[in-house]
């Protein structure tokens, strides 16, 4: 007889949505040619987190809409995957006309080094999210039950050794991106694609994706600016005579937890060992292996690695990962972080190149109450040669800018209104939001618009 301790869980609603959705195709394309509301089903609104858009609604408008017997004032949230932070001026171009043309006029960064649009209709969801691939960039696991934005220092020029972070985060990105055709079958036109047996088509994730989110941080001491200890999986590169020769393994962190819920929780990391640079993309498949097979399907709540690692133990994961290795991790090596916050104004690389942080208040680019820093940085991206970047704190480096040029960048800035962060206290330029009201449906309180 099986006592109700051994019986099977039931799964939660979400896992029977991804086992039925074909993998994560749903009937969103329906439900995108519906016009008779502007949203989307429940089932496939899960769904479309996973191809980096949520379906939302202004919160401020819900009771006049009720009132006038409307449904709510539906739009939606796309998140543009970025690892590392990276974009071209090229890219921040497309990225601010399609915030004009299709969003509600402003740029979100966030602390996952990734961009947010905010406001966008449903008829012009598509249209928006192919455009935003015709830049090379995406959206595809910018949210769901997958691995996120891979996050790294956001300065590759910082020294050499914040270069080899950046093309990490970019492999491993690469690497864990799901294989579905869907896509790009629902935003780019494209038909759907018979790879094979079913095992072929997501062969790191399978049919039911992961339990929960998965997060990965790439840092590089003595800064800690992703806070790699808050991450599913962290990488630590460690430095000897100049050289990365291997990083620590942090495995379990996680920020979250559920109001009122005493059995969720935040947790830091645990450092469970060391690899050779050769061998971090494959650890990272391996541990998201881990949790796609051992972790928490039934209650969402408990369903991050951190959990499973509470559950199990850290000895059983160390195990469990050197068994799918073929090899074990080697013992960890001292780390030390002295710094979290970005380093603001004009900074010199190893290309002897400039870089300029600009603190960007909430990570929100907007031209509002005398302030035209959208603007601002519209204008740069079009004269600069350099990239810009996105780091963990919201805020934006303007890289690789020559001598001659730092006087026009600084000129940008000044002529609209941005104000110099030698001008802002240390308590704002630590601040950092999330959206919060009016749109987010999450939030209990507000953030992003009491900052200031």
């Amino acid at each position: 007889m099986t006592s109700d301790a051994d019986a099977p869980k039931k799964l939660s609603k979400n896992e029977s949505i991804k086992e039925n959705s074909d993998y994560l195709l749903g009937t969103i394309l329906e439900g995108l040619a519906d016009d008779s509301t502007g949203a989307i089903s429940p089932d496939d609104s899960e769904l479309t987190k996973f191809h980096g858009t949520y379906l939302q609604d202004d919160r401020d408008l819900r009771s006049e809409h009720v009132k006038e017997k409307l449904e709510k004032a539906f739009s939606f949230m796309i998140r543009i995957r970025v690892p590392g932070g990276l974009c071209t001026p090229a890219q921040w171009l497309e990225i601010d006309r399609l915030s004009s043309e299709f969003a509600d006029g402003t740029i979100k960064l966030t602390t996952r080094q990734a961009f947010q649009l905010h406001g966008v209709l449903k008829g012009n969801l598509k249209q928006t999210i192919k455009e935003i691939n015709d830049t090379l960039l995406d959206t595809l696991a910018a949210c769901g039950d997958v691995n996120r934005n891979v996050m790294c220092s956001p300065n590759p020029f910082e020294s050499r050794l914040h270069g080899e972070t950046q093309k990490l985060a970019e492999a491993i990105s690469s690497h864990l991106t799901p294989r579905t055709t869907s896509y790009a079958e629902i935003w780019l036109d494209g038909e759907k694609t018979v790879v094979g047996p079913e095992k072929d088509v997501e062969p790191i994730y399978g049919k039911t994706y992961l339990p929960r989110k998965f997060k990965i941080g790439v840092a590089i001491p003595p800064r800690n600016d992703i806070d790699v200890f808050s991450n599913d999986l962290g990488f630590v590169a460690i430095v000897k005579d100049g050289v990365i020769s291997g990083y620590n393994v942090l495995a379990g962190g996680g920020l979250g937890m559920t109001h009122g819920k005493e059995a969720t929780y935040p947790r830091v990391a645990d450092v469970i060992g060391f690899c050779k640079p050769s061998q971090v993309v494959e650890v990272a498949e391996e541990v998201v292996k881990i949790q796609r097979d051992h972790g928490d399907r039934s209650d969402r709540r408990h369903a991050r690695l951190k959990y499973t690692i509470e559950d199990h133990g850290v000895d059983w994961l160390k195990e469990e990962l050197n068994q799918r290795l073929g090899w074990n991790l080697k013992p960890p090596c001292e780390i030390a972080f002295d710094l979290t916050t970005d380093r603001y104004g004009w900074t010199q690389g190893h290309d002897e190149k400039w870089a300029f942080c600009l603190f960007v208040e909430g990570g929100r680019l907007q031209d509002a109450n005398g302030v035209k820093a959208k603007s601002a940085i519209l204008e740069i991206a079009r004269i600069h040669k350099g990239d810009l970047r996105l780091t963990p704190n919201q805020n934006l480096i303007i890289t690789q800018v020559d001598e001659a040029d730092k006087a026009s960048i600084g000129e940008a800035l000044a002529q609209h209104g941005v104000v110099a962060s030698t001008e802002l206290s240390g308590l704002r330029l630590n601040s950092i939001a999330c959206t919060a009201l009016p749109t987010c449906g999450l939030a209990l309180a507000e953030s992003e618009r009491y900052l200031p």
